[in-house]
């Protein structure tokens, strides 16, 4: 049962704004995301008044809002409404939006804006916002204005039922609606005769059978990134060329589904059944539940750099289930060997950028029909994969264990080891990401990786990661010091957030991805305009937002502080390195780990 709101309006906006959250609240809305202004006055009273059945933030930051709105919903799976007001607030949310459209996460973004004759005339707070967001929206329109007439509050009603459902089919993704508002935007009286509506609205009735029209049932919720369906898949038999290849492999690419154990099952099924061995990327939940996949490959991009194992591996077939893997390596041996490809992937999206033999399924792995299980490889083809795993693994066990000093790289390969059980973990972009591909350890941990690998900017990282981390367990966020400093307007968010959040940040003093590169031998100009050294100190800026900050200076004390998070607030573990350093090593150790093994 749902409290009705008392229909006791002064205005028409008040009545539409009511009507629009109420259908939201029905429909399974519970966090919206408040930026201040005027002309979305309306909204933010209507959603101030659901509360506490939907949660109400309020953020400054249209920026930081959109990023933190974008982490919730990559946790919960559900949409997350954002408001703003008119004019250029909502061109911050901008870059939010495309993360949400590649990364197929469901945002409703609602921006206020002045009625149709108040633009084009050099009205305040005015801006084109009509398809503002170009057509990275899964749909988007502009909702007429306001109006008592109890069809119109019909239309209303639908327009809302249908932006939800569209936010989440037929894949996730941002929605947009522009609504525009008359003054007075206050709760003060328009000057409209509402006593009629106030007599003869039936609340029972008019909102009578809403409900969520894509109700996350166990069996769609346990599908990668899967757009809830009315009716599940039928399970999609195997292919006979799969069963009839004895040189295949598999690619658990970049994904953060729902369900990561689930989705990790039907991995290793399709693995056990047609003996091909797992190659999983970092950012994939397989390498977190290791003891369900027996051929897991954690160590191919290292292995790859070794060409003469990268010429005898060379695979017949690969089935890429999710995104496309970070490694250059891995790429680049697809690119030359040219398999015959699978992707399985159940959105409508081209994820071959590699342009090869490719056959898109557009299902989820979990609907491959399971078939007789198979716990030992027939073919010395996997057997050579499984040799060099634990050969390399075994070279880069020794290798970080005997690393004293604080360096990059080590980092990731500690954390996956350390962390309590289920831990969410937001991985910023750049170096982190990359380092955690070559280094991060598989692991039975059930830590619950995040990140925003659909446009692959560093910007939003913390608010995403405080996003990720409201109301969930106690998280982690492992970023580089120019993607914190890129969002420190995240911090403002520091006392609405409700959880706790703990950084490890890796201050090597500049853009450290950008020391890998060629152009790094050019100085200058690259210190200036690549590296971009900040000189922040990171214990004052920490003290100006209240944050706690603690000066990491040996691995048994990163290990102490990550064994056991704190429960609330949130705070920065810094460890300094150098960055020069840092690439020199990776340059002088990516090639070695593999270079005297033999298969």
């Amino acid at each position: 049962m749902f409290d009705l709101m008392p229909i006791a309006f002064q205005n028409v906006n008040q009545v539409w704004a009511y009507i629009l959250t109420e259908t939201l609240k029905r429909l399974g809305l519970t966090c919206a995301i408040i930026c201040p202004g005027s002309r979305s006055t309306p909204l933010a009273i209507a959603f101030a008044q659901q509360v506490p059945e939907i949660e109400a933030i309020s953020i400054l930051d249209e920026r930081s809002a959109a990023f933190f709105a974008l982490g919730q919903a990559q946790a919960t799976g559900r949409p997350v409404v954002l408001v703003c007001t008119s004019g250029t607030a909502g061109a911050n949310f901008y870059s939010a939006v495309i993360e949400a459209s590649y990364s197929r996460v469901p945002l409703l973004i609602l921006t206020t804006d002045r009625p149709p004759e108040l633009r084009d005339c050099h009205s305040g707070q005015t801006i084109d916002q009509l398809r503002l967001y170009g057509n990275y929206p899964n749909w988007q329109t502009e909702l007429a204005l306001p109006s008592a007439d109890i069809g119109m509050l019909a239309y209303l009603r639908q327009m809302v039922i249908h932006s939800w459902e569209r936010a989440q089919t037929p894949t996730k993704g941002p929605v947009h609606l522009n609504i525009p508002f008359r003054d007075p935007l206050a709760p003060l009286p328009d000057g409209t005769d509402l006593s009629y509506l106030q007599s003869q609205f039936q609340p029972e009735d008019f909102f009578a059978g809403i409900a969520n029209p894509c109700p996350m049932t166990p069996l769609a919720s346990s599908r990668q990134s899967r757009p809830t369906q009315w009716l599940p898949h039928a399970p999609f038999p195997m292919p006979k060329e799969w069963k009839e290849c004895d040189r295949g492999i598999i690619i658990a690419g970049v994904a953060q589904p729902q369900q990561p154990e689930e989705y990790c099952r039907a991995i290793a099924q399709l693995s056990q059944t047609l003996k091909w061995p797992v190659l999983a990327e970092g950012l994939s939940p397989v390498r977190n539940y290791a003891q369900l996949n027996p051929y897991l490959i954690s160590t191919y991009d290292l292995i790859l750099r070794n060409q003469q194992l990268a010429k005898q591996l060379a695979a017949e077939m690969v089935i890429q289930v999710g995104e496309m893997p970070t490694s250059k390596e891995l790429r680049n041996w697809i690119d030359a060997t040219q398999p015959r490809r699978w992707v399985i992937d159940n959105s409508d999206q081209n994820l071959d950028p590699l342009h090869g033999r490719t056959t898109h399924l557009r299902i989820s792995v979990e609907d491959i029909k399971a078939e007789e299980r198979n716990l030992s490889f027939s073919s010395d083809y996997g057997k050579k994969w499984c040799n060099a795993e634990a050969q390399v693994r075994l070279v880069v066990e020794q290798t970080m264990g005997k690393i004293d000093e604080i360096i990059e790289s080590k980092a990731a390969w500690l954390i996956s080891q350390i962390l309590p059980p289920g831990t969410p973990l937001f991985i910023s972009n750049s170096m982190p990401v990359r380092d955690v591909e070559y280094f991060w350890k598989p692991n039975n941990l059930g830590v619950r990786s995040h990140f925003n690998r659909g446009a692959n900017g560093i910007d939003g990282t913390l608010s995403t990661a405080l996003g990720m981390a409201h109301r969930q367990q106690s998280s982690v966020m492992l970023t580089g010091d120019l993607a914190l400093l890129h969002d420190t307007n995240g911090f403002l968010i520091r006392n609405k957030f409700v959880g706790h959040l703990t950084i490890v940040l890796i201050n090597n003093n500049g853009g450290g991805i950008f020391q890998m590169l060629p152009i790094a031998k050019f100085d200058p100009p690259f210190e200036e305009f690549f590296g971009t050294p900040q000189d922040i100190d990171f214990a004052q800026l920490c003290a100006t937002y209240n944050v706690q900050h603690e000066l990491i200076t040996s691995w048994q004390q990163l290990q102490e502080r990550l064994n056991l998070l704190p429960t609330t607030g949130m705070r920065v573990l810094e460890l300094q390195t150098n960055r020069k350093l840092d690439a020199k090593w990776r340059q002088d150790n990516l090639r070695k780990f593999a270079a005297d093994i033999a298969i």
